[in-house]
């Protein structure tokens, strides 16, 4: 089945309802002050664009960029619904925003994720995309429970 990527609908429900699983799958994982995931009203502040994928026309997946400073921003808001993981659909969201990221002159995209190893996934995704392990950016700080990667272009 194909992935269409788009720009997100923020007066989508579906859109809100898959944002709120990101979060509820979130929470077990790390206590409150390590749990850095937008919610919708953070997804929708100036400077952040977020996509999501279909499948179809029904959301699997999303992926935001935040803008850190000029010509840096974070990878935010990864998430592959759980019945669609395994199927190459992160990695294709990844591509995109990467593109999205290289298309507007950002050389730096940074991300945070759990050091956990429920995310252990995650991390591998994006060090086989070129990310590095880097200190943390923007306002983080050291965290146990944090891992901060970094690629630049």
């Amino acid at each position: 089945m194909s992935l269409s990527i788009e720009p997100a609908d923020f007066a989508e429900p579906a859109l809100h309802g898959f944002l709120q699983q990101h979060l509820d799958d979130m929470e077990p994982t790390a206590p409150p002050h390590s749990r850095h995931a937008l919610d919708v009203e953070g997804l929708r502040r100036p400077g952040v664009r977020l996509w999501v994928g279909r499948q179809a026309g029904v959301i699997v997946a999303t992926a935001a960029l935040a803008e850190v400073s000029r010509g840096h921003e974070e990878l935010k808001s990864m998430r592959t619904a759980p019945q669609f993981r395994g199927r190459g659909i992160a990695r294709r969201m990844l591509d995109h925003v990467l593109a999205d990221a290289r298309s507007r002159g950002v050389r730096t995209v940074s991300l945070e994720t759990g050091s956990m190893a429920f995310f252990a996934p995650a991390r591998a995704l994006y060090r086989s995309a070129g990310f590095v392990d880097c200190a943390p950016f923007g306002g983080y700080v050291e965290d146990p429970n944090s891992t901060y990667l970094t690629l630049q272009r």
